[in-house]
């Protein structure tokens, strides 16, 4: 149960809050996902150095978000941060070629190396932009 202040343009009706609540929600799991890449640490005093680090911190927001859409499913789809950089990013993994293919090395003891892999295959099955 929730209490609100919202107007009463939506007819007041349980359904219309619960809606408008959990827009909100989602709002506020975009900020977390923001403070959680570094939006909220600004690393100096200066100006240009904490607008560099603002770049880097959308940037990194925007790929977060474009991985988890493009290349992951299920829980990864919608995972923290934190949990994408313990599962994924911060893997001990090697790519080698050989046999004009590309291949990803992942240790068989690691417990989420068929996430990754998938994340590997769908992400070498993307459309190459031309140039």
């Amino acid at each position: 149960m929730f209490l609100t202040d919202t107007p009463h343009s939506g007819g007041g009706s349980a359904q219309f809050l619960k809606v408008h609540h959990r827009g909100h929600v989602t709002v506020e799991d975009h900020i977390l996902c923001g403070k959680a890449t570094g939006v909220g640490r600004f690393l100096s005093r200066d100006l240009d150095i904490n607008t560099v680090w603002l770049e880097l911190s959308l940037s990194a927001i925007d790929l977060l978000a474009r991985t988890r859409v493009l290349l992951l499913d299920s829980e990864l789809a919608t995972a923290e941060p934190k949990k994408l950089r313990y599962r994924l990013l911060h893997v001990a993994a090697r790519l080698t070629r050989g046999g004009r293919r590309l291949r990803l090395q992942v240790s068989a003891t690691l417990p989420w190396r068929n996430e990754l892999a998938m994340a590997f295959h769908r992400l070498a099955a993307l459309s190459r932009p031309a140039s």
